[in-house]
């Protein structure tokens, strides 16, 4: 063959926008090895002959196809498979479309999250309906000292999750009823998991129904919250209230989202009802 049919490796990678590390893994990897390397200099030399190949590859490439299916087309081209290809690759992209979706709303519900956090108004007790939830519980004794003493239950929850991520701000710990009757706020009884909408949690979930709760945001994380809820059970002693379920105590900005401990935000939530005439 004559030397003017041959390009070296750096000519090659500019006509076709493939970098010379790449081409150089395609030769390691034996899906495009060169048509001539010099022993003397180590200069990979490609033929126009390999160009329709190489072309091949960056189409499939550029579809996301995975090397080891190219080459397994590359060594059997045929119309019947390449179409199979096709068909398995448009699948893919479907599922990584639903994916992304589902990352789409997990993004929108956090950024509505943190701007409701930011927009706190702090130390103000407040009566407010509260949606429908869906929640995920481990029930157990807990004295957070700061959000790193929740990771061991938290572990817990997502043990047998494929997506952790889901969780981030969404995580928080309560009391039961009968605890805040008695105004006994530490230890507290369990750790929970709001659930978004769109989360697939495979563990046991409960529906909390929609509930009118006193609620009330204060600067800070779990080590601060027992003086808040003393002015909560105040409030609802005073404005004819009882307590009808277990508190939400949940951090809407901490160490996930900022360093800046002067910027934390954590809300309590107490379900409540109006006393029953005796």
């Amino acid at each position: 063959m004559k030397n003017n049919e041959l390009f070296q490796i750096g000519e090659v990678s500019r006509l076709f926008h493939v970098s010379v590390s790449i081409l150089r893994h395609y030769d390691k990897i034996g899906l495009l090895k060169p048509e001539f390397t010099d022993e003397e200099t180590g200069y990979r030399y490609y033929s126009t002959r390999q160009f329709e190949c190489l072309n091949t590859i960056r189409y499939l490439r550029a579809l996301d196809m995975p090397l080891e299916q190219i080459a397994g087309f590359l060594e059997n081209r045929d119309t019947d498979h390449i179409k199979e290809l096709l068909r398995r690759q448009k699948d893919e992209v479907q599922r990584r479309k639903q994916e992304l979706e589902l990352i789409e709303k997990k993004i929108d519900n956090r950024l509505n999250q943190l701007e409701d956090a930011l927009a706190s108004e702090l130390n103000l007790i407040r009566l407010e309906n509260k949606p429908a939830r869906r929640i995920a519980t481990v029930k157990e004794k807990l004295m957070p000292r700061s959000y790193l003493d929740l990771e061991r239950s938290i572990r817990q929850l997502e043990a047998q999750e494929e997506n952790t991520v889901v969780f981030l701000g969404k995580v928080g710990v309560g009391l039961f009823a009968e605890h805040l009757r008695c105004r006994q706020y530490l230890p507290y009884d369990l750790v929970f998991i709001i659930l978004d909408e769109e989360d697939q949690f495979h563990g046991e979930t409960t529906l909390l129904e929609t509930e009118t709760c006193v609620t009330l945001r204060f600067q800070g994380s779990h080590e601060q919250a027992a003086q808040h809820y003393e002015k909560m059970m105040d409030y609802i002693d005073a404005h004819g209230y009882e307590v009808r379920g277990f508190s939400m105590e949940l951090t809407m900005i901490d160490y996930g989202l900022t360093n800046d401990t002067s910027k934390f935000v954590t809300e309590i939530q107490i379900p409540v009802g109006k006393k029953e005439n005796v």
